[in-house]
């Protein structure tokens, strides 16, 4: 049983960082690829950001993109997101996703088997 536990969520002022963990529960962290995702009130989930198995390659979502990074430590079976520059847009509530994949990770939720329960990020303008 997989189960992956985010944190770091809350409340900041537009310009503001945050930093996301989520915590894996897995014999193997460094088999899984790992992303986060974000879902608005009223808009479909997407996705942030996604990291390979070793942390060597990550890909962003192009609004995203120079203002969040996303990194792993396989010790401590943790992914993290760090959010600078955050906007009243990337108010949502984040996810933490992953697969056990060693090529390119994905973009889309539906090749991801594990999610955490999620972690609400709201900045305010």
């Amino acid at each position: 049983q997989v189960q992956l536990v985010e944190s770091g969520g809350g409340l900041v002022q537009a310009g503001g960082s945050l930093r996301l963990s989520c915590a894996a529960s897995v014999r193997t962290f460094s088999s899984y690829a790992m992303a986060w995702f974000r879902q608005a009130p009223v808009k479909e989930r997407e996705f942030v950001a996604a990291i390979n198995w070793s942390g060597e390659n990550t890909y962003y979502a192009d609004s995203v993109k120079g203002r969040f990074t996303i990194s792993r430590d396989n010790a401590k079976k943790t992914v993290y997101l760090q959010m600078n520059s955050l906007k009243p847009d990337d108010t949502a509530v984040y996810y933490c996703a992953a697969v056990i994949r060693v090529g390119t990770p994905s973009m889309r939720m539906n090749q991801y088997d594990y999610w955490g329960q999620g972690t609400q990020v709201t900045v305010s303008s």
